[in-house]
């Protein structure tokens, strides 16, 4: 085994005013100039904020539902990723219908998916791939909306509050170590929290340490439309928030939901040496990387909130490192 970059990514969302642009688009759109980064790593995972469907009706009352064509499942595909995290908020945006349609064009497209399926045990299922000669379980919870929980026999996501008291995260712990058993590592990818807010609630610290005690080796947190300051515990990296990476949504001029990174991890073999922060920005609904004027900015705040965790960072031209020792 050789060395090899994993890339994390925060939402994708695809619909809406995204959707529209991808009609006249060809798929590389989306991630404008990053894409030849992305192109570099060994695999892509991200968090698939909408479902991949022309079919299902909008979930009545639901503020906010997103979708986007079938055909799109090639914008994933041209960029890499290999692992969508599908336990989320927007992923039934569109009923049982509009999930299953969005497991046939993953599965068609040979993309790994974790965290919603058309029963529980394919819903807590890890999806389990070979990346870099290594075999990698992924695996997707959230504590977001309850009401689409699956069940032994109706569709929905994997929900379990995250939180070391409740005894449902005590399932998500057993099913890290049982995925720890069989593979080199193990990513544990977490649509948890509000959506906003640069400090993660107070109960994800604790339960980032169960989990890493239970086995997982990188935690690839979501939700906040922020990001969140890197803790390392035991030398494996908890991203608490990679915020928004691509979306059509309104800026919050303060919060900055615009603003994002390129979360790199570097391994040597199974082992993570370094993570490596490209920082970037939504415009024109796609993905850029940061222009010199708001890059400092992004890069001292990310430095700000790493230091609050006494995570110690590099800058490095234009990017972030955290290196991992012993």
């Amino acid at each position: 085994m050789g060395t090899a970059s994993l890339i994390f990514l925060g939402d994708v969302m695809l619909g809406r005013l995204v959707n529209q642009e991808l009609k006249r688009r060809p798929p590389e759109y989306v991630w404008g100039n990053t894409l030849h980064l992305l192109r570099q790593a060994a695999a892509v995972f991200i968090n698939l904020e909408g479902a991949i469907t022309e079919w299902g009706e909008p979930v009545p009352g639901k503020r906010f539902c997103f979708r986007t064509d079938s055909k799109n499942v090639e914008v994933l595909r041209v960029a890499g990723v290999r692992g969508v995290c599908l336990a989320n908020n927007h992923i039934m945006d569109y009923g049982d219908v509009g999930l299953l349609e969005t497991l046939a064009n993953l599965d068609r497209a040979g993309i790994a998916h974790a965290g919603a399926g058309r029963n529980l045990p394919a819903a807590r299922a890890p999806a389990e791939l070979e990346v870099a000669g290594l075999k990698v379980a992924f695996i997707a919870a959230t504590d977001n909306q309850p009401d689409w929980e699956a069940t032994e026999d109706r569709p929905g996501v994997f929900y379990v509050p995250i939180k070391p008291a409740d005894p449902r995260f005590g399932a998500l712990l057993e099913l890290v170590a049982a995925a720890k058993a069989r593979s080199d590592l193990v990513i544990v990818s977490l649509h948890w929290g509000p959506n906003w807010g640069y400090d993660p609630p107070a109960e994800h610290r604790p339960a980032a340490r169960r989990l890493i005690e239970a086995g997982a080796d990188i935690i690839h947190g979501h939700s906040a439309h922020i990001f969140r300051g890197i803790e390392l515990m035991d030398g494996r990296p908890v991203f608490y928030s990679c915020g928004d990476f691509v979306d059509d949504y309104a800026v919050d001029e303060v919060e900055r939901n615009d603003w994002s990174f390129i979360f790199q991890v570097e391994l040597s073999g199974p082992k993570i040496t370094k993570v490596i922060l490209t920082p970037t920005i939504i415009t024109e609904f796609q993905a850029r990387l940061a222009p010199a004027l708001y890059r400092e900015a992004i890069l001292s705040r990310m430095s700000t909130l790493c230091l609050k965790f006494g995570t110690p960072v590099k800058q490095v031209n234009d990017r972030l490192e955290v290196t991992i020792t012993g």
